[in-house]
């Protein structure tokens, strides 16, 4: 069988102009395209605005740590970013407590305290044995059974989707607090001072959302090499072509930051790589964009619901971190919601009367709107199969020059200074794969 024609370009070919994809434009010494499905710019980093509140899709912190991001972030948006102190809690047991859970459980019924600090002593006490099979064994590995039962297991859970044992270890390394027996203990009677977590603080622009940042971002572009509203059809990796919007065009790096699934099923794949892919898992989101009349009784910037009496996990209130999200007096917030089906009124006045008894807004009756919102793909499922199959996978990809990059173009749970390094990152590959080929 004769292999196919490739054309010769330099052009990269960008596909998707979230974070990640404006990322790898900014970088890239060689010429691109970008095309993104969408008319702006973004990505998931949008902000939707109705009758003077704003809504970003869910919680969209800017927690940073890289210096040179830091330094991108600055000059994009030179003296319109504020930086945030992170208030975040948990509500459990009819009372909010600080986070991480595991390190502060001061304020728990006694006897929810007692059985906490007995169980993290027996798991400190216990010899080593072998790694963790999955991240229910990870938990009563680390913090015991009182912590697991009353906040990591359950929590999760209604995060991921699935049991925790379902779900590897390996993921959560930076995402999951590890206290000292001391920070333990000391979180039990309030004498902790430290905040714990790779999100201890934040920045987010002054006015308009996180969107305000990723239209800065995107205006640094040269945008006679941006197409928007255009979705991929197919690509062909054996001769290096990519159609899009009927367009087809050689390539000699492809970089996808759409979800890998998305990418996959427009490629005549090999069978294996396909079985392969037929293994990616993923879990969908529904949440609620609420506002509220008047200002919330809660000062937090969010919080976490382990309890199965409430239909959601995780409350946001934009507007307690960034007053401009929402009019003089009121609130915006995100609720995310455990039910992954449709949202029906009986599900936004379950949320409504549950957000009133944990004292995030102040009555149901304070509602203004609630409107269903959702997000395809959410939450990566890291199962047994995930290493094997993703593996495979990009081995495969990168073999004909296709970077698959970004949190769903990764695969992967990251934040979104994560996904902007990523497109760094891919820009120095390719840039340094040319120069070794020249």
């Amino acid at each position: 069988m004769s292999t196919p024609e490739r054309h010769s370009t330099d052009e990269v070919i960008i596909l998707g102009g979230g974070l990640t994809g404006i990322s790898t434009a900014l970088h890239l010494r060689k010429p691109w395209r970008l095309f993104e499905r969408e008319p702006v710019l973004g990505g998931l980093a949008v902000t939707r605005e109705r009758d003077g509140y704003r809504f970003d899709r869910t919680g969209h912190w800017l927690h940073l740590r890289d210096a040179g991001i830091k330094k991108l972030v600055a000059e994009t948006l030179p003296d319109q970013m504020v930086e945030v102190t992170r208030k975040a809690r948990i509500f459990s047991h009819g009372a909010t407590t600080l986070y991480p859970f595991q390190a502060n459980l001061y304020g728990l019924p006694p006897e929810v305290v007692k059985e906490c600090l007995l169980g993290v002593m027996q798991a400190k006490l216990q010899p080593a044995g072998s790694a963790p099979l999955n991240f229910e064994e990870y938990c009563l590995r680390h913090f015991g059974a009182g912590i697991s039962k009353h906040f990591m297991i359950p929590y999760n859970e209604r995060l991921w989707g699935v049991s925790p044992r379902e779900i590897t270890a390996d993921w959560c390394s930076r995402f999951v607090p590890l206290p000292s027996l001391e920070q333990v203990v000391g979180g039990a009677v309030g004498a902790n001072a430290e905040a714990l977590g790779y999100n201890a603080s934040f920045v987010y622009p002054k006015q308009g959302g996180i969107q305000t940042f990723a239209a800065a971002l995107a205006a640094r572009l040269d945008r006679s090499r941006v197409t928007t509203s255009a979705a991929l059809d197919a690509v062909d990796f054996q001769r290096q072509e990519v159609t899009v919007s009927g367009e087809r065009m050689p390539y000699s790096a492809l970089v996808s930051t759409l979800p890998l699934p998305e990418l996959l099923k427009r490629m005549a794949l090999p069978k294996d790589i396909e079985e392969h892919a037929t293994r990616l898992r993923c879990t969908t989101l529904r949440y609620l964009d609420l506002a509220t009349r008047s200002k919330p009784p809660a000062d937090w910037h969010w919080a976490y619901v382990p309890e199965k009496q409430y239909p959601f996990y995780r409350v946001g209130i934009y507007s307690n971190a960034v007053p401009s999200m929402a009019p003089p007096g009121a609130a915006s917030l995100y609720v995310e919601l455990v039910d992954r089906g449709p949202v029906g009124e009986a599900v936004v006045r379950a949320a409504a009367q549950g957000l009133a008894a944990m004292g995030a807004i102040a009555s149901p009756d304070d509602v203004l709107f609630a409107d269903p919102r959702e997000i395809d793909y959410a939450y990566v499922v890291f199962d047994d199969h995930y290493y094997g199959a993703t593996s495979a996978i990009f081995k495969f990809l990168e073999a004909h020059a296709i970077y698959s990059r970004g949190r769903y173009g990764s695969w992967i749970y990251n934040a979104m200074e994560d996904s902007l390094i990523a497109g760094r990152e891919v820009a120095k590959a390719i840039d340094a794969t040319v120069q070794e080929q020249s």
